[in-house]
């Protein structure tokens, strides 16, 4: 008996070791991959485009045009260029849900298929888990190849918190979508009520594409094992506008994900104001410092995103409430919208460069999640999206530091649990 007990004892005092040692891995991991960025420039981000592009492992590309496409609207455009697809059609996306609109997608890329155009197709496992068996069948049974991105299977247990949360459609390889509109019924309205989400994308042609391709390329390869090449994919493109854009996608092994560098450094070089629409906004502490920075220099900074009553997942508005004191004390001006999710993800500095794509404000697309932005050089889009910010404002409540330190007792024992697992949110 006391043998038994001594093995027991032994066998829970590895088990406990194994655990520790897993966790300090994991640990290791994120901290290599999450440095406390800074930089110090003195020129205007206006002249700092290739830049920028550096930073993120990117390259600048000219001669592009581009299209901001609003809430509903988004599908009917994307559905009338699908119809007019000739070779290829390239598709990823987060979330998919069985629905009107799953059903009105799946028909269209079905249809292209049976008229001999190759049509991919990549769905994250985890959002997209919610997709009609008849969607997927009719797509199928098309010829559509469907995959999803890292399925639920033993193989895959070490990579099952990794998650594409890309949106994007690339047609013959000449034209490109890039934005935050998922497959769900909500997306179908105007923002017209609580039922009705509001979002953001845009529609891309020029040389800008090859790069949007190139990330469809990056998950496809890696999860299917396909290389695709030729004309059909990656035709020779002629300049469609005097845009300069460039893609960001990239997550290197040894430092932080090109989607956080990029941001943080748009923060830090703003000079006269920066303006963000998101739905999940959970900044790290330094980039809290940053937006600080900001206000020192007399930037003004605008936040925009759904309060608890508007948002689809609360929890995640009362993880970044824990944060709101400071960054109300260093100068940031909150709105939050309570009609419904505004599920934009857009940032404009300066009135001249705009960060559109599908990355929350968050640890999870900042560190793990697979994403992909526009940055976009030139007024006139800055101006654009920056209209769709003031629309949203005149409903919005501004969160006032006066009011926002005597919220109630629950309100804050909800932001301090939320907050303690905002990275897995």
């Amino acid at each position: 008996m006391d043998l038994s007990w001594a093995v027991s004892a032994t066998a829970v005092t590895v088990l406990v070791i194994v655990i520790v040692l897993m966790g300090l891995v994991l640990w290791s991991v994120r901290t290599h991959r999450d440095p406390d960025l800074h930089i110090q420039c003195d020129v205007g981000i206006d002249t700092l485009m290739e830049s920028l592009a550096g930073l993120t492992l990117g390259t600048t590309v000219a001669g592009n045009s581009v299209e901001v496409l609003e809430n509903g609207k988004f599908w009917d455009v994307l559905e009338e260029r699908i119809g007019m697809a000739k070779k290829s059609i390239h598709y990823e996306t987060f979330l998919w849900k069985e629905g009107k609109l799953g059903k009105r997608m799946a028909k269209a890329f079905a249809e292209r298929a049976k008229e001999g155009v190759k049509v991919r197709i990549m769905l994250d496992a985890n959002g997209s888990g919610g997709i009609g068996k008849s969607e997927v069948a009719t797509m199928e049974k098309a010829g559509v190849n469907v995959h999803f991105f890292h399925r639920k299977v033993l193989r895959n247990i070490g990579v099952l918190n990794d998650r594409t949360h890309r949106k994007m459609l690339i047609i013959d390889g000449k034209e490109a979508f890039v934005g935050g509109h998922c497959v769900v019924d909500e997306w179908m309205g105007d923002a017209e009520d609580g039922k009705h989400y509001g979002d953001v994308s845009v529609r891309l042609r020029g040389p800008i594409v090859h790069s949007v391709q190139g990330a469809f390329s990056e998950n496809w390869a890696g999860s299917t094992g396909e290389l695709f090449a030729g004309p059909e994919v990656f035709p020779p493109l002629k300049p469609t506008g005097e845009v300069e854009m460039h893609v960001v996608y990239a997550k290197p092994e040894n430092s932080a994900p090109a989607v956080k560098i990029l941001h943080h450094t748009a923060i830090c070089l703003a000079r006269k104001r920066i303006w963000i629409q998101n739905p999940y906004f959970i900044p790290e502490p330094d980039a809290i410092d940053a937006f600080g920075e900001a206000v020192k220099r007399g930037v003004e900074v605008h936040v925009l995103m759904p309060s608890t009553s508007g948002s689809d997942n609360p929890m995640v508005q009362h993880a970044g409430h824990r944060n709101y004191e400071k960054l109300l004390r260093n100068g940031v001006r909150l709105w939050e919208y309570p009609h419904t999710l505004l599920h934009q993800k857009v940032m404009t500095i300066d009135g001249v460069y705009s960060v559109v794509g599908s990355c929350n404000f968050d640890d999870r697309s900042f560190e793990t999640n697979d994403e992909i932005t526009v940055g976009i050089m030139g007024a006139d889009t800055a101006e654009r999206l920056d209209k769709v910010f003031e629309k949203y404002m005149k409903r919005a409540e501004e969160i006032k530091l006066e009011e926002w330190v005597k919220r109630g007792f629950w309100h804050r024992v909800k932001d301090h649990a939320a907050y303690s697992i905002h990275w897995l949110l």
